[in-house]
């Protein structure tokens, strides 16, 4: 009994050994392992353990107009979060911290009451309204810097600059969505070798890779063209009861648009009550039958075909009847009219005459040579095209004399005022655009270079100018006259129609007046639209006077001399 006890525990010792015997060769193998023939792989894992890698925001580009005023600038603001798991009394924390906040309480206390360990309080506060959180020291609310995008000049622009994302500062809408990528710049990265406490050590890795900081923008604008073009619209609005307008000036010579204004606006700083739809850009986006502003187009047709020129004289009918239509004169004129009378007192049925002479295809070879039916390319989102059908696709009976007169095709404001750019421009079309140059960070300038292309011949240009300046002089377009300068244009007074309900209105129109000054040599075209006017609610009374405003303001800062000088 004693010896097969014996030999049993004998068995035990020597299995127990043999354990331990293969547990320290398996313990040795896995040091001849890690030590010796992995040891760079198990290095290399540490050190990944003890690295850290954190993004390097790049500054975005600042926006100038084209005097080097700022127009959108990053400046640093303050984050406050809470850590609710560190507030012992949130409704306390809550008390104080509203009033410093300028919030409600509750919402205050409804953030910081979570169970999590990280909740925002308030997003990118000016310096000053931080200082008083900070000097309070609540418990469990902390605060840290961030980018915030600001514009100097608030609603005044901001239609034309747009505004960014609030927490990430992505381009949203206008320019800073356009140009994003430029504005952004290139995140850099910061590599640092930390313990396990999060502390630097300091013989660890260091790396830097500088962020790349975005491109800033020179617009076209002129602030001073812009403001005054915003005060003449509001004007317009308040003596009109228009619900709304918009206003492009532009240099027909070089495609700058000078300024661009749509009434309602908004503060691209503050959004919070803004109503969505005050963001678009109206000018751009936002189309309308242009009615007789469309003429400029039908009559230089007219001319550069040799079907007249401005002193051929055409019998004027009392109507014209096509199907089912009949078109009218608005106004009072002799029974006989040459092209200019015709363009001066926007004779409907004179126009006619020369469209139909003209036929479907060649008036739409000429409406989409000055740009209609097809994007401008101005360097801006969401530019609406307008509506010109193929001229296969036009009725047999009233379309080209409804085209001839602005009815049955859409445009934009931007896209009428390129229509007498490239009459001011001695008939040569240039793209519009609102960037003047791009200055990367390293300060290498590289200018926009818009594209151009011949539409009419200079003298079909300078003849219709001038037909244009009669207009003002002696047509319907009186209330246009700027004083010291010879300047034409053309009224247009359109029913609005309703695309809802695919019929016209019976109260409200667009009124509208485009022109240019000086007569002889150009240097701005201003293009002035009114929605729904219910007073002076016609072109040459609604929008006539608001392009005197707006042009000899225009003038003035362009620093033009006046002709009678």
């Amino acid at each position: 009994m004693g010896g097969s006890s014996l030999r049993r525990l004998n068995a035990r010792l020597v299995t127990v050994g043999v354990l331990l015997v293969l547990a320290w060769g398996g313990i040795g193998y896995r040091l001849v392992v890690v030590q010796a023939l992995e040891a760079d792989v198990y290095a290399d894992h540490g050190l990944d353990q003890r690295l850290q890698r954190e993004i390097l925001a790049a500054d975005r580009g600042t926006i100038f107009d084209r005097d080097g005023r700022e127009l959108a600038v990053t400046v640093d603001s303050v984050t406050f979060y809470a850590n609710p798991s560190e507030i012992e009394d949130p409704t306390t924390v809550a008390r104080l911290l509203a009033p410093l906040l300028h919030q409600n309480m509750l919402d205050v206390l409804d953030a910081i009451s979570g169970e999590g360990t990280f909740a925002y309080v308030a997003r990118q506060l000016e310096r000053d309204d931080a200082d008083r959180v900070i000097a309070a020291r609540l418990p469990g609310i902390y605060y840290f810097t961030e980018p915030k995008r600001v514009y100097p000049m608030g609603e005044l622009t901001g239609h034309v600059i747009g505004f960014v994302q609030a927490d990430d500062n992505q381009g949203l809408e206008g320019l800073e969505y356009q140009y994003d990528d430029s504005l952004s710049g290139v995140p850099g990265e910061l590599l640092v070798e930390r313990d396990p406490h999060g502390r630097t050590i300091p013989q660890g890795e260091y790396q830097v890779v500088p962020a790349e900081p975005g491109s800033d923008l020179v617009l076209t604008i002129k602030t001073e063209i812009q403001f005054a073009a915003a005060e003449a619209l509001q004007r317009a609005i308040d003596r009109t009861g228009a619900k709304g307008g918009s206003i492009v000036v532009v240099d027909p010579a070089t495609g700058e648009i000078l300024a661009m204004v749509n009434l309602p606006t908004f503060d691209p700083n503050d959004r919070s009550d803004a109503d969505p739809a005050a963001f678009r850009n109206r000018a751009v986006t936002d189309v309308f039958e242009p009615g007789s502003t469309q003429k400029v187009i039908t009559i230089s047709a007219a001319l550069e075909a040799g079907i007249a020129d401005p002193d051929t004289i055409f019998e004027i009918p009392t109507t014209i009847e096509r199907g089912e239509t009949v078109f009218r004169d608005s106004t009072t004129h002799p029974s006989e009219l040459t092209v200019t009378g015709i363009v001066a007192h926007s004779s409907n049925l004179g126009t006619i005459t020369l469209g139909e002479m003209l036929g479907a295809k060649e008036l739409h070879r000429n409406l989409y040579a000055f740009g209609l039916g097809q994007p401008s390319g101005v360097d801006f989102p969401g530019e609406a095209s307008g509506l010109l059908r193929p001229s296969e696709e036009w009725c047999a009976v009233n379309c080209v004399a409804s085209t001839s007169i602005g009815y049955g095709v859409s445009v934009t404001t931007l896209q009428m005022a390129m229509v007498y750019a490239t009459v001011a421009n001695d008939g040569v079309w240039v793209q519009p655009h609102l960037v003047k140059e791009i200055v990367d960070g390293k300060g290498t300038r590289v200018a926009v270079e818009p594209l151009q292309r011949r539409v009419i011949d200079a003298a079909t240009a300078l003849s219709m100018r001038l037909m244009l300046e009669e207009v003002v002089s002696g047509g319907t377009g009186g209330y246009a006259a700027v004083a010291g300068y010879r300047v034409g244009g053309k009224t247009g007074t359109t029913e609005k129609y309703l695309i809802d309900e695919q019929r016209y209105s019976e109260d409200d129109v667009v009124a509208s007046f485009i022109g240019m000054g000086p007569i002889d040599e150009p240097r701005v075209v201003v293009a002035v639209v009114l929605d729904s006017p219910r007073q002076d609610d016609s072109g040459g009374k609604g929008a006539a006077p608001v392009f005197a405003e707006v042009a000899l303001a225009a003038l003035h800062q362009l620093g033009v001399p006046p002709d009678d000088r």
